[in-house]
């Protein structure tokens, strides 16, 4: 939602999406996952197999959804879109992003009394 579109990578099938994918994130960090983890590619379409560049996050920001985007989101955008998961971020990662910050911020409890991961009740 930060660039204001409901599928950034929707495809019509399997081969188009990550066709989707491949023109934004780019090729080459696509070819060092695939060699990292012995992964081959297997298609008839060419165009998976074309060397694309990585789009900078900047150039999907227009006046309409500029008001939605900041260098938190971006930043944030940028490691959770990764090809290898073990560079992505957990869950638990992004959750403590800065990007969050306003959120953490707004739903502080004002008074002594706070909530527990266990739903008990201190004060």
């Amino acid at each position: 939602m930060i660039f204001r579109k409901e599928h950034f990578f929707r495809g019509r099938d399997n081969e188009d999406q990550l066709l989707r994918i491949l023109k934004v994130l780019g090729t080459s960090s696509f070819e060092k996952y695939l060699e990292k983890y012995g992964l081959y590619l297997q298609t008839e379409n060419e165009l998976l197999l074309e060397s694309f560049s990585k789009i900078p996050w900047p150039c999907f920001v227009n006046p309409e959804n500029r008001p939605n985007v900041s260098n938190e989101a971006l930043d944030l955008l940028d490691k959770l879109l990764r090809y290898d998961h073990w560079e992505r971020v957990t869950a638990a990662e992004a959750l403590a992003h800065a990007y969050f910050n306003n959120v953490r911020l707004e739903s502080t409890p004002k008074s002594a009394e706070r909530f527990s991961d266990s739903g008990f009740c201190s004060t």
